[in-house]
This record gives C-alpha cells, structure tokens and sequence, in this order.
C-alpha cells in the first residue's frame, strides 16, 4: 500500500488549479469556450499587438495554454508541460508589462503567477499522484527539465524579440509619416 504525504497532495492541487486555469485560457483561445474569441479573434487581437502572423501566434499559445495546462493537471511530461505553460506566460507577461504589476491595472501580475507555478512544477515534478509516476517518470526524466525549459525559453526569446522590434519598426514608420504631414 503506498502513503501518499503532503507534499504529493500539495502538488496535485497545485497541478489541478494551475493546470484547469491554463486549459481553460488556452480553450478560449483555440475553442472560443468560455467567453473567448477563439483561433480567428483571438488571431486579430495578437496581430495588433504585434504578435504576427496572428492566427500562428494565436495557435501557438492556445496549444501551449491548453496542452500544458491538460498535461499539468494529469502530472504527466511534467517538465515539457511545464515549460510550454511558462513560455506562454512569459508571452502574455511581456504584452503586459508596459501596465505595470498589479493585474487591476491591466499588468503581469497574473501571467508571471501562472509562469512561475508552471515553471515551479516542471522542476519539481508532478509527486505521486500523477501519470508521470504511474507510468514509471518515462516522459519525466531528469535531464528534461533543463532541456524543456531551455528550448521554451531560447523559442520565447525569439517571439517576444520579434515582436519587440515589429513595434519598434511600427513607431518609427508611425514617427516618419508625421514628420512628412
């Protein structure tokens, strides 16, 4: 008979509620479940914040969301599951940050919770009541956690970076076409 403790406990609620939060954001995104806007709106909304193109971004992150947050929740590919959900937030964290901290004001509050709970689940594992332990930690090795978080962070660089200087290029041609009125 196996004893479960409270650290195995204390992670499968933390899984559940950062893991149902997560799919529930990347369902909007994909689905438009929940009050979202799915692939197309939600497509047109990254474009114009200057995640481009849009619909890819928009797919990016809504798989990343909810695929993450599903695998979370179940404890399984913990650190790969992890890692997407933290990439993700750390999108959504730049997008936000120009409003400040406190999610009130419209800031990264929100999003740097979720990414650093992620992030904290895929370094320390998903405990004993997971798939991930079921299954004998096949998709949960040791060695994957530095190459998962590696891989998302090196990717959202890239993105966050792309769309950085997509709007510095937008300010600079918005600038231009003032100064020749």
């Amino acid at each position: 008979m196996t004893c479960y403790d409270r650290r195995d406990v204390g992670l499968l609620l933390l899984r559940l509620s950062t893991g149902g939060v997560l799919a529930a954001h990347g369902a909007q995104k994909l689905f438009g479940w929940f009050g979202g806007h799915g692939l197309v709106g939600t497509g047109q909304f990254m474009e114009s914040v200057g995640f481009a193109p849009g619909k890819a971004s928009a797919t990016a992150a809504g798989v990343a969301e909810a695929g993450g947050g599903v695998l979370l929740a179940l404890g399984l590919a913990t650190p790969v599951a992890g890692a997407s959900a933290a990439g993700a937030m750390a999108g959504a964290a730049a997008l936000h940050v120009s409003n400040g901290f406190f999610a009130q004001e419209g800031g990264y509050e929100y999003a740097a919770s979720l990414g650093l709970a992620a992030a904290g689940l895929a370094v320390t594992g998903p405990g004993r009541l997971s798939l991930d332990h079921l299954l004998g930690h096949i998709f949960d090795r040791n060695w994957m956690v530095p190459a998962a978080l590696g891989v998302t962070a090196a990717a959202t660089a890239a993105v966050i970076g792309a769309r950085s200087r997509r709007l510095r290029e937008t300010v600079v041609t918005e600038q231009e076409v003032l100064f020749e009125e």
